[in-house]
Protein backbone atom coordinates (compact mmCIF):
# COMPACT_ATOMS: atom_id res chain seq x y z
CA UNK A 1 0.00 0.00 0.00
CA UNK A 2 1.55 3.51 -0.71
CA UNK A 3 1.37 6.60 1.65
CA UNK A 4 -0.81 9.23 -0.15
CA UNK A 5 0.60 12.67 1.73
CA UNK A 6 -2.05 16.05 1.32
CA UNK A 7 1.01 18.72 1.34
CA UNK A 8 -0.48 22.57 1.48
CA UNK A 9 0.27 26.21 1.95
CA UNK A 10 -2.45 26.98 4.55
CA UNK A 11 -3.59 30.23 6.56
CA UNK A 12 -4.09 29.71 10.34
CA UNK A 13 -8.54 29.54 9.51
CA UNK A 14 -7.86 26.83 6.71
CA UNK A 15 -7.52 28.51 3.30
CA UNK A 16 -5.42 26.97 0.74
CA UNK A 17 -6.60 29.01 -2.23
CA UNK A 18 -4.52 31.13 -4.59
CA UNK A 19 -1.55 30.80 -2.14
CA UNK A 20 0.67 31.83 -5.44
CA UNK A 21 -0.67 34.36 -6.75
CA UNK A 22 -3.24 32.66 -8.91
CA UNK A 23 -5.96 35.43 -10.59
CA UNK A 24 -9.42 35.34 -9.31
CA UNK A 25 -9.02 35.12 -5.40
CA UNK A 26 -8.75 38.71 -3.09
CA UNK A 27 -6.07 37.46 -1.26
CA UNK A 28 -4.14 35.86 -4.00
CA UNK A 29 -0.03 35.64 -3.31
CA UNK A 30 -0.67 35.48 0.56
CA UNK A 31 2.21 33.12 1.16
CA UNK A 32 4.77 36.12 0.05
CA UNK A 33 3.07 39.42 0.24
CA UNK A 34 2.22 38.87 4.03
CA UNK A 35 5.33 36.61 5.54
CA UNK A 36 8.90 37.22 5.34
CA UNK A 37 10.75 34.17 3.68
CA UNK A 38 13.08 31.98 5.52
CA UNK A 39 14.82 29.18 3.41
CA UNK A 40 14.60 26.77 6.15
CA UNK A 41 10.86 26.92 6.61
CA UNK A 42 10.40 25.49 3.16
CA UNK A 43 13.26 22.86 3.52
CA UNK A 44 10.25 20.28 3.22
CA UNK A 45 9.19 20.98 -0.12
CA UNK A 46 12.33 20.17 -1.45
CA UNK A 47 12.88 17.28 0.54
CA UNK A 48 8.84 16.55 -0.71
CA UNK A 49 10.39 16.30 -4.13
CA UNK A 50 13.43 13.77 -3.43
CA UNK A 51 10.92 11.43 -1.17
CA UNK A 52 7.60 11.00 -3.37
CA UNK A 53 7.21 8.29 -6.30
CA UNK A 54 4.58 10.04 -7.85
CA UNK A 55 2.39 13.20 -7.88
CA UNK A 56 -1.52 13.86 -7.79
CA UNK A 57 -3.15 16.11 -9.02
CA UNK A 58 -7.13 17.23 -9.38
CA UNK A 59 -7.97 19.03 -12.64
CA UNK A 60 -7.99 22.81 -11.50
CA UNK A 61 -4.30 22.27 -9.96
CA UNK A 62 -3.41 20.25 -13.22
CA UNK A 63 -3.94 23.37 -15.18
CA UNK A 64 -2.69 25.60 -12.76
CA UNK A 65 0.81 24.00 -12.53
CA UNK A 66 1.23 21.78 -15.81
CA UNK A 67 2.03 25.26 -18.40
CA UNK A 68 4.12 26.66 -15.63
CA UNK A 69 6.36 23.67 -13.27
CA UNK A 70 7.37 21.84 -16.35
CA UNK A 71 9.95 24.24 -16.79
CA UNK A 72 10.89 25.42 -13.86
CA UNK A 73 13.85 24.08 -12.08
CA UNK A 74 12.46 24.34 -8.10
CA UNK A 75 10.28 21.61 -9.38
CA UNK A 76 12.56 19.84 -11.68
CA UNK A 77 12.50 16.56 -9.74
CA UNK A 78 8.72 16.30 -10.33
CA UNK A 79 8.88 16.30 -14.27
CA UNK A 80 9.96 12.84 -14.56
CA UNK A 81 7.97 11.61 -11.93
CA UNK A 82 4.34 9.87 -13.01
CA UNK A 83 1.16 12.29 -12.62
CA UNK A 84 -2.18 11.15 -11.94
CA UNK A 85 -5.22 13.94 -12.27
CA UNK A 86 -8.67 13.26 -11.13
CA UNK A 87 -11.05 14.99 -13.31
CA UNK A 88 -14.33 13.21 -14.86
CA UNK A 89 -13.88 16.21 -17.69
CA UNK A 90 -10.47 16.37 -19.21
CA UNK A 91 -9.11 14.41 -22.19
CA UNK A 92 -5.75 13.29 -23.24
CA UNK A 93 -5.95 16.31 -25.25
CA UNK A 94 -6.07 18.32 -22.05
CA UNK A 95 -2.55 17.48 -20.90
CA UNK A 96 0.54 18.93 -21.58
CA UNK A 97 3.51 16.81 -23.50
CA UNK A 98 6.66 18.25 -21.48
CA UNK A 99 5.93 17.12 -18.09
CA UNK A 100 6.36 13.68 -18.08
CA UNK A 101 4.36 10.56 -18.21
CA UNK A 102 0.22 11.67 -16.80
CA UNK A 103 -2.49 9.54 -16.54
CA UNK A 104 -6.14 10.10 -16.05
CA UNK A 105 -8.07 9.17 -12.99
CA UNK A 106 -11.59 9.27 -13.42
CA UNK A 107 -12.74 8.37 -10.13
CA UNK A 108 -11.88 8.19 -6.19
CA UNK A 109 -12.01 4.71 -6.33
CA UNK A 110 -9.24 5.00 -9.38
CA UNK A 111 -6.95 6.69 -6.57
CA UNK A 112 -7.72 3.92 -4.16
CA UNK A 113 -6.60 1.24 -6.70
CA UNK A 114 -3.59 3.09 -7.24
CA UNK A 115 -2.78 3.26 -3.81
CA UNK A 116 -3.30 -0.20 -3.24
CA UNK A 117 -0.27 -0.68 -6.07
CA UNK A 118 3.51 -1.23 -4.98
CA UNK A 119 5.47 2.33 -5.13
CA UNK A 120 6.69 4.64 -2.69
CA UNK A 121 4.50 7.71 -1.65
CA UNK A 122 2.14 9.72 -3.77
CA UNK A 123 2.00 13.98 -3.02
CA UNK A 124 -0.93 15.70 -3.53
CA UNK A 125 -0.15 19.69 -4.18
CA UNK A 126 -2.99 22.18 -4.24
CA UNK A 127 -6.29 20.24 -5.27
CA UNK A 128 -8.96 21.39 -2.58
CA UNK A 129 -11.83 19.65 -4.14
CA UNK A 130 -9.93 16.67 -4.32
CA UNK A 131 -8.69 16.86 -0.93
CA UNK A 132 -12.23 16.90 0.52
CA UNK A 133 -12.88 14.09 -1.29
CA UNK A 134 -9.61 11.71 -0.24
CA UNK A 135 -9.54 13.05 3.30
CA UNK A 136 -13.74 12.34 3.03
CA UNK A 137 -12.99 8.95 1.64
CA UNK A 138 -10.13 7.86 4.35
CA UNK A 139 -7.37 7.84 1.16
CA UNK A 140 -4.57 10.27 2.72
CA UNK A 141 -2.36 8.95 5.31
CA UNK A 142 -0.20 12.00 5.92
CA UNK A 143 -0.10 16.03 6.15
CA UNK A 144 2.82 18.11 5.60
CA UNK A 145 1.51 21.63 6.23
CA UNK A 146 2.89 25.21 6.78
CA UNK A 147 0.94 27.03 8.46
CA UNK A 148 1.08 30.90 7.85
CA UNK A 149 0.40 33.28 10.98
CA UNK A 150 -2.51 34.79 8.33
CA UNK A 151 -6.43 35.17 8.89
CA UNK A 152 -7.79 35.42 5.39
CA UNK A 153 -11.38 34.91 6.14
CA UNK A 154 -13.17 33.64 3.02
CA UNK A 155 -11.62 31.15 0.14
CA UNK A 156 -10.97 27.32 -0.48
CA UNK A 157 -10.59 25.31 2.73
CA UNK A 158 -8.33 22.29 2.78
CA UNK A 159 -10.42 20.22 4.78
CA UNK A 160 -14.45 19.66 3.81
CA UNK A 161 -17.14 20.84 5.99
CA UNK A 162 -18.69 17.55 6.07
CA UNK A 163 -20.38 16.32 8.95
CA UNK A 164 -17.84 13.06 10.03
CA UNK A 165 -16.92 11.59 12.76
CA UNK A 166 -13.36 12.45 14.64
CA UNK A 167 -10.35 11.68 12.77
CA UNK A 168 -6.78 11.55 15.19
CA UNK A 169 -3.99 12.42 13.83
CA UNK A 170 -0.61 12.18 14.99
CA UNK A 171 2.21 14.85 15.03
CA UNK A 172 4.96 13.31 13.93
CA UNK A 173 7.37 16.62 13.03
CA UNK A 174 7.12 20.17 14.22
CA UNK A 175 8.88 23.62 13.68
CA UNK A 176 8.08 27.00 14.19
CA UNK A 177 9.63 29.52 12.71
CA UNK A 178 10.54 33.51 13.11
CA UNK A 179 8.55 34.86 10.58
CA UNK A 180 5.14 33.00 12.49
CA UNK A 181 5.63 30.03 10.19
CA UNK A 182 5.00 26.56 11.81
CA UNK A 183 5.74 22.69 9.71
CA UNK A 184 3.27 20.72 11.26
CA UNK A 185 3.93 16.78 9.46
CA UNK A 186 0.26 14.52 10.65
CA UNK A 187 0.00 11.30 10.62
CA UNK A 188 -3.79 9.96 10.02
CA UNK A 189 -4.27 7.57 12.92
CA UNK A 190 -6.13 4.37 11.24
Amino acid sequence: MRTLISTAFVSLDGVVEAPGGEPGYRNSGWTFKHTAFLPEAFEIKGREQKEATAMLLGRVSYQAFSPVWPDMEDFADYKAMPKYVVSTTLTEDDLVPNWGETTLLRSLDEVAALKATEGGPIIVHGSATLNHGLSDAGLIDRYHLLVFPLLLGAGKRLFSATDKDAQKLELVEHEAYPNGLQKNVFDVVR
